[in-house]
């Protein structure tokens, strides 16, 4: 059992000191520890207790965490773990404002986890904090382009990896992951074929975009339902950071924070007009690769926090509603 797997796994139904002494053995004293707009960047044990895990706590007592994709990996000489799947509980009290259900809660999560000596350093968590609010009533936003709803484990049903069994092939998804990433980088400003993602993507590639956008299948509802809209709104959209990149098998991770930038010049993402402000983008993506060609993108954007910087409070606009 990964430090992740006990940290969440001694947090279901435990009091405040319980939770505080599982996180001082199992978080590093200078852990830094960032979260989707509000919660944003924590440092130190006792932050994290405070602003998130006693929130997640109290708004659902019974937490459970299921991953249906977990990798480690070395990168750089640091030890990884990036991972997506649910937090699941019964959605007793408030999350970040957000209004408690009394139903099921699942809330998506992706992150990238760094340990040394079994302790978590440094952790980029990616909660859809917007999916809870849809599953609250309270959604705010236009609706998705794409299939809204939970997303799917791996088709292959094999994301939980353990040690790295093949090296040569984790390489080589890698690799094929950063040949992807340059096509993307070819677009020409007019035509999205311009990016030849026929060599790159399986016919029917699943991308598991976050609420907001949702899941879209095949090339051309990619292009339909999210790249379109998303590169007439960031025309000028680039890779800002990397973190890491977490490879193991048919699985590769990647990410940052922030991981892309951009000027919001355009209207057509998520029918917002332009705010003509230059955006950083908390970005990651865990790819399934399926022969010679990637079949799975599972996606998380910290749409929260870009709003914020286009002047839009996503959780203001969600009180008006359960305020009405």
């Amino acid at each position: 059992m990964s430090v992740i797997d006990k940290l969440y796994a001694a947090l279901s139904g435990a009091n405040e000191a319980q939770i505080r002494k599982v996180a001082a053995a199992t978080l590093s004293e200078q852990v830094k520890w960032s979260a989707c707009h509000p919660v944003n960047d924590l440092a130190g044990v006792s932050s994290v207790v405070d602003d998130f895990l006693l929130p997640m706590i109290q708004a659902m007592p019974d937490l459970e965490r299921k991953p249906f994709i977990h990798i480690p990996g070395d990168y750089q000489g640091e030890q990884w773990i990036a991972g997506t799947g649910y937090l699941i509980g019964t959605f007793s009290a408030p999350l970040f404002g957000i209004p408690a259900t009394g139903k099921t809660l699942y809330l998506r999560y992706s992150e990238l986890v760094r340990v040394e000596n079994d302790r978590i350093t440094q952790c980029y968590l990616f909660p859809d904090f917007l999916d809870a609010m849809q599953q609250a009533g309270v959604y705010p936003l236009r609706s998705s382009l794409g299939h809204s709803g939970l997303m799917m484990p791996p088709t292959s049903l094999d994301g939980i990896c353990g040690a790295d069994s093949n090296p040569d092939r984790s390489m080589g998804t890698a690799q094929l992951i950063m040949d992807m990433l340059d096509c993307l980088r070819k677009y020409d400003g007019k035509t999205l074929d311009s990016m030849d993602l026929e060599n790159f993507w399986h016919p029917d590639f699943m991308w598991y975009g976050p609420a907001g956008i949702g899941t879209t299948r095949g090339i051309e509802g990619f292009r339909r339902q999210h790249q379109g809209p998303f590169l007439k709104g960031f025309p000028d959209r680039d890779v800002d950071h990397h973190a890491c990149t977490v490879a193991c098998g048919d699985y590769v991770a990647t990410g940052g924070w922030p991981h892309m930038h951009g000027t919001h010049t355009g209207g057509d993402w998520l029918g917002l007009p332009p705010s003509n402000r230059h955006l950083s983008l908390r970005v990651m993506d865990i790819w399934r690769r399926e022969g010679d060609l990637l079949k799975e993108n599972w996606v998380a954007i910290d749409i929260p926090h870009m709003l914020d910087q286009m002047g839009l409070d996503v959780f203001a606009q969600m009180r008006a509603i359960t305020n009405r």
